[in-house]
């Protein structure tokens, strides 16, 4: 009982402190403005390490450098396009979100929806001839009928010693 004790004595104790320790995070910017510049920016733009996450989001090390370089940009005065036209000329269309509407992207915008109508149709064509070859069927005659009712008869009889 004792040792229950002191262990839940131990276990609040560092709730409450854990609690009077935790600080918020110092922006990793000088300026606010920039830093909030900066997460608008990643935002719109894809790690290139994790791919389903944004730069904005990811701690990846190479996150980590793109948004350094984005900070430096950010200094140095570029606006938000010539920062995303920079990104884009470096890793291409791909580290965009919403990549632009162009002819090398056309794969990206239109592509999960022709994939889709390819499967529907390919689905369509195989439950279509699927449904041909079930039809073909002809009945069974009524001398193939006794057979098959013989034979499972003889399946339910007890088996023989």
């Amino acid at each position: 009982m004792r040792h229950w004790l002191i262990a839940l004595l131990l276990a609040v104790t560092g709730i409450f402190s854990s609690g009077l320790l935790a600080r918020d995070a110092a922006p990793l910017a000088a300026d606010e403005a920039t830093e909030k510049r900066l997460v608008a920016i990643a935002s719109e733009l894809r790690c290139l390490v994790c791919q389903n996450e944004s730069l904005s989001g990811s701690n990846a090390e190479l996150a980590n450098d793109l948004r350094r370089e984005i900070r430096n940009l950010i200094d140095d005065g570029r606006s938000d396009a010539e920062i995303m036209e920079f990104m884009v000329s470096r890793y291409g269309d791909f580290v965009r979100y919403r990549p632009p509407l162009k002819g090398t992207t056309l794969l990206l915008w239109f592509g999960p929806g022709l994939l889709f109508v390819a499967g529907l149709g390919a689905l369509v064509i195989y439950l279509r001839r699927r449904e041909r070859a079930l039809g073909d069927q002809r009945p069974l005659s009524a001398d193939e009928t006794r057979r098959a009712e013989a034979l499972l008869h003889d399946q339910d009889a007890p088996p023989r010693p």
